[in-house]
Formats: C-alpha cells, sequence, structure tokens
C-alpha cells in the first residue's frame, strides 16, 4: 500500500492504494489521478480537498452513485456502476469514477 494524492476536476484525496491502482493513476504527467482507479473504499480516503470550498477535509467525501447500468461499452467489458465524489460541505464534485466487469 502506498499514500496518494489523486486529482480529481474538483479537488484531490488522499488515500491508500495498492501498487496496481498506484500505477493505473499514473498518466505520466506527473500528477496521479482518480478516474483511473474506479472506486475507492471510503476507509482508504484519509482527506480530501475541495476547489469550490478551498478547503481541506478529514476523512472520505461522500460518495454518491450516479447508476448502476450494466450497459455494454466495449465487446467484453460492461459498465457495472457510474458515481461521483462529493463534498461533504458543498455537495461539490471533487472526482467521478466508474466500475467496469469483464464478460466471460
Amino acid at each position: 500500500m502506498v499514500v496518494l494524492e489523486l486529482h480529481g476536476s474538483g479537488g484531490h484525496i488522499i488515500a491508500d492504494v495498492t501498487d496496481e491502482q498506484a500505477k493505473l493513476s499514473d498518466l505520466g504527467v506527473g500528477k496521479n489521478f482518480l478516474a483511473p482507479i474506479g472506486k475507492l473504499e471510503e476507509q482508504k480516503m484519509q482527506k480530501y480537498f475541495c476547489k469550490k470550498c478551498e478547503g481541506e477535509f478529514d476523512g472520505s467525501p461522500k460518495i454518491q452513485i450516479e447508476e448502476s447500468p450494466n450497459e455494454p461499452v466495449a465487446d467484453d467489458l460492461i459498465l457495472i456502476e457510474r458515481g461521483q465524489y462529493t463534498c461533504h460541505k458543498c455537495d461539490s464534485i471533487i472526482g467521478e469514477y466508474r466500475v467496469f466487469q469483464k464478460k466471460e
């Protein structure tokens, strides 16, 4: 496990992630990003920063499930869940996530 600052469009989250998640989050631009990781577990998130509030908060942001479409997005890939990490104080979006599953 490694602690990383994971960036989203509306702020960032400090979280414990696995080595595999760390590799996924690194897009080669000197920052790590939330989107490629998928859904993080609340207990893995230590704190978050909201750009709108301009503040840092302990614990995890709210996790809001936008939808659970179970829709095919490629030949062997299904979108299982789409959601957002939002600020507890102002409800602004910190970042978004997608959960995929491979067809067998």
